[in-house]
């Protein structure tokens, strides 16, 4: 029980850094909505679109959080990011391979209840953060687009979770 209450309470913790961090890129961030992803009977992570004053804008700053419900290594979730990419229709593989190549190295494994956000800023460029430490950036807007566009596009992989995401489904 104290396990619980602890890796609960590591949660909140990363959560709130991670919001002075959102903060940085946008005026009164608020979430649009949320979703879990579940595959069969596991728990993936908890997902929470952040806008400016809660309304989602792609030309806009805005954050897209992850708490993992699992443990992952990060070259898996950069490994299924471009698969997720090629799923919506990226097809230039010299892209896909740098971007890959960049998002190892950003990407670090989690752990249960740990957080990964990304941001995307005014200039359409991403900013992720691991719990309370910035781990990187990806200066490319059109990374920004095929990457959060994972879960955000119309083509997502994922229709329910975009729903919920972009608060039209409760």
């Amino acid at each position: 029980m104290q396990m619980k209450y602890l890796l609960s309470l590591a949660v909140l913790v990363s959560l709130s850094i991670n919001a002075k961090a959102i903060s940085t890129y946008m005026e009164n961030p608020k979430p649009v909505g949320e979703a879990r992803l579940e595959v069969m009977f596991w728990d993936i992570y908890d997902a929470k679109l952040i806008a400016e004053n809660g309304k989602f804008d792609p030309d806009k700053p805005f954050a897209l959080s992850l708490t993992y419900l699992r443990d992952f290594k990060g070259k898996n979730i950069a490994s299924r990011s471009i698969d997720e990419m090629r799923k919506q229709g990226m097809r230039d593989e010299m892209k896909l391979a740098k971007w890959y190549e960049k998002m190892e190295q950003v990407f670090p494994n989690v752990n249960e209840g740990e957080n990964l956000t990304g941001v995307v800023d005014d200039k359409g460029y991403s900013h992720f953060y691991f719990n309370e430490q910035k781990v990187g950036s990806i200066e490319d807007q059109e990374f920004s687009k095929w990457f959060f566009n994972i879960w955000l596009s119309e083509r997502t992989s994922e229709p329910e979770i975009r729903q919920k995401l972009l608060g039209s489904l409760d």
